[in-house]
């Protein structure tokens, strides 16, 4: 059976809430995949995906939006970024601030210098299922205990509900 990171697995233990850590295929973590694979809701999905600036002081980002959302880079983001563009993080600029690859990444328990964005739509479900932090499992839990974190905001308009 699949294991999150420990830092993660304290997180979740310590926040008192209800969670599942379920195992996936590294192969099928890919939202999309995953979701079709293991017959989970996009909507109950979140990705949790770094930003960067690419002008100005380099400044990173977690934004934490529904699968079946998209994110506001050009105008919500980058506002509130306070950057003239923004784009998304590489691979290499994702492990280097996470600790994560692409398609595990939680935003639980991360530094706490990296600011941790929730759109508004992801507070309103009931539960989520999201990166455990690596590739071989995900964690279902109560979008509340992302408020557990320091460096949250929940932003309205993050994403474009579609």
């Amino acid at each position: 059976m699949s294991a999150t990171l420990p830092a993660i697995q304290r997180f979740l233990e310590a926040s008192g809430l209800p969670f599942e850590v379920w195992p996936c295929d590294p192969e099928l973590a890919d939202t999309a995949v995953f979701c079709e694979h293991y017959d989970v809701a996009p909507e109950n999905s979140a990705n949790a995906i770094l930003l960067r600036s690419k002008t100005g002081d380099k400044k990173f980002v977690v934004c934490v939006l529904l699968a079946t959302d998209r994110l506001n880079t050009n105008h919500t983001v980058r506002k509130k970024m306070g950057a003239r563009k923004v784009s998304f993080a590489s691979a290499d600029e994702t492990r280097e601030m996470t600790g994560m690859e692409i398609g595990g990444v939680t935003p639980l328990a991360l530094p706490e210098d990296l600011p941790i964005w929730i759109d508004d739509a992801v507070m309103r479900c009931e539960y989520v299922v999201l990166g455990g932090g690596n590739r071989e499992c995900k964690i279902k839990l109560d979008p509340q205990a992302l408020l557990l974190q320091s460096s949250v905001d929940v932003v309205a308009g993050l994403a474009n509900h579609d």
